[in-house]
């Protein structure tokens, strides 16, 4: 206890009585597939809009995928999906980029004479998108002796004598020129201008970019080569120059491009040049893990990811990989405390039996199948000619798990929600079809009169009765993290009872949260949910080996997918 030095009022500041278990995160999805730009195989930072994905990935016109023939496929489904996603209620996604290796990035020459005296200008990701003009002009800016002394280490001037230009390079007192000859501040004349690169080009999304004031040397404190720097990921191109480019050389380089003609009343020439031979390769496969670009690849980048609750590959079920791409995926999602549902897309164009094909290839208890696809509007098509196209059901039904997390609950079914953004199923189910698929567990998307479209089922594709309804297994999810996470600062404690007591309390209080908000069956706490944590649950041998046991049962909601109404006639006595 402080020791107070005489009477009066005091103030201690106390800390938290205890800890308490916090529900993680269920909102957060991750896509993975093929885009037109970004990086590839890296986990994207948390997204929370399309003009951000766009930004970053490109907008949704179509992908160059070499070996896919039919135009329907070469969709940019990824900017589909994430389109679906956020309109349905999405409100973060992380997305990881795969390409082949046969993907290129775009480039042009400005200057060569050998390997070391190459300067050139690449896109900054692989990819047919990287292809487009890019404008450089010189600026010159008059300067006199007096101002030489606040020019950057590095700069250019050029004087004219006569009709005749030389460039010198330096900074302060000291400026030479490409054969070493000096400048007399004294000859500085009226002619005399501080030179600068002006540079644009278009990111991903098409908008426009432009640095201005760049330097032609090394020294210079916003070189070319540093403000477009290859380690550097806030600009869609990055400068490759070699050891032996001097300042004049790429000076000259640049003034010696062709001329674009500028716009009236622009006053300098803009210089054009080409970005070219970028592809975007032949459709991604599942690969190894160890191969840049392959699904297995952004699904081992995905594991250092938090939060995320699910996971979809939009398109690939229309790739020629997709049976292993879909294997690659359940092996991921069923991973130990892996807490991860993957959203399957049927394949395009599926008939009945395609669909109840695709599902007997399918047992998993982390993995729900929808089908059909859903026929959208072509967002690239002019609003005078509409355009129809069909796209994955994945990013829609991702969006409506996020939905219904935020306003029901992690333990709701996502389904009987109107689906926004599609205009009708790429196939209609009747009822007939309906009772056939649903006990196959295809969830399946049907459009009702004066309702809409909607998801009309929440089973997972699994074989084990014990686990048949995908709320359930995101609620369970969903509880099995949050304790985990939460009673992780119970490592190294002293393995006793005054430990065993704190666990149970603090477990049996986030349940009982739990159960207050609807999750849970049972009138009471004690028919919800048991938290045991004791002697009962530990043997000798796991106390010696140093391991804390917990049994945890739960009392979880069934949906209530038949309501059965009976009705008959009384009769009046």
């Amino acid at each position: 206890m402080p020791n107070y030095p005489s009477p009066g009022v005091y103030v201690e500041e106390a800390g938290p009585s205890g800890r308490a278990i916090a529900g993680v995160a269920t909102s957060t999805a991750a896509f993975i597939g093929p885009t037109r730009s970004g990086p590839v195989g890296l986990a994207s930072p948390p997204l929370y809009s399309l003009a951000e994905f766009e930004h970053r990935y490109g907008g949704p016109q179509a992908l160059a995928l070499s070996d896919v023939r039919d135009p329907a496929y070469r969709l940019h489904f990824m900017a589909h999906a994430v389109r679906a996603y956020f309109a349905n209620g999405g409100n973060c996604l992380v997305v990881l980029r795969t390409a082949r290796n046969a993907a290129a990035a775009a480039g042009v020459l400005l200057a060569a004479r050998t390997q070391a005296g190459r300067a050139t200008l690449r896109a900054r990701h692989v990819g047919a998108a990287g292809n487009g003009p890019v404008r450089l002009r010189v600026v010159g800016v008059p300067v006199r002796a007096i101002d030489l002394s606040a020019a950057p280490v590095g700069s250019l001037i050029s004087m004219d004598r006569d009709g005749v230009e030389t460039v010198y390079a330096g900074s302060g007192a000291v400026w030479l020129d490409a054969t070493g000859q000096s400048l007399a501040l004294s000859d500085l004349g009226a002619t005399a201008q501080l030179l600068t690169l002006e540079l644009q080009a278009s990111a991903a999304d098409g908008s426009a970019v432009q640095w201005s004031r760049l330097g032609f040397a090394p020294e210079h404190p916003r070189w070319l080569g540093r403000v477009l720097a290859p380690q550097s990921d806030a600009a869609p191109l990055w400068a490759d120059i070699g050891a032996q480019v001097s300042a004049y050389a790429l000076l000259a380089a640049v003034r010696a491009l062709p001329i674009l003609a500028a716009a009236p009343g622009d006053g300098l020439a803009w210089r054009r040049l080409l970005l070219q031979r970028g592809r975007d390769g032949l459709a991604p496969i599942a690969g190894i893990a160890s191969s840049r670009g392959s699904y297995a690849a952004a699904l081992a980048a995905l594991q250092a990811v938090p939060d995320v609750s699910t996971v979809a590959t939009p398109g690939s079920s229309a790739y020629p990989d997709r049976a292993a791409i879909q294997a690659a995926l359940l092996a991921h999602v069923e991973q130990p405390q892996r807490w991860q549902l993957a959203v399957l897309d049927s394949a395009p164009q599926l008939s009945l039996g395609g669909v109840q094909q695709q599902r007997a290839g399918i047992d998993s208890r982390h993995a729900a199948l929808y089908y059909p696809w859903l026929v959208v509007a072509d967002p690239l098509a002019p609003a005078a000619a509409p355009r129809e196209i069909s796209v994955p059901p994945c990013g829609h039904v991702a969006g409506l798990y996020a939905r219904s997390d935020a306003t029901q609950g992690v333990h709701k079914a996502a389904t009987n929600l109107a689906v926004a953004g599609a205009l009708r199923c790429e196939y209609d189910i009747d009822q007939t079809e309906q009772d056939l698929l649903n006990p196959l567990g295809v969830n399946c998307l049907r459009s009702f009169a004066g309702r809409g479209l909607r998801v009309w089922g929440a089973r997972l594709a699994s074989s084990d009765p014990e686990w048949k309804y995908v709320p359930i297994r995101r609620l369970l999810d969903y509880l099995q993290a949050s304790i985990v996470r939460g009673t992780a600062w119970a490592v190294f404690e002293p393995n006793a009872e005054p430990l065993w007591a704190r666990v149970r309390q603090l477990v049996s209080d986030f349940l009982l949260q739990t159960w207050r908000d609807g999750a849970l069956l049972g009138s009471r706490p004690e028919e919800a949910f048991f938290v045991r944590c004791d002697r009962t649950t530990m043997t000798q041998a796991e106390l010696d080996a140093g391991q804390l046991v917990c049994l945890v049962g739960v009392a979880v909601l069934q949906p209530a997918e038949f309501m059965l109404f009976r009705i008959g006639q009384a009769t009046l006595k």
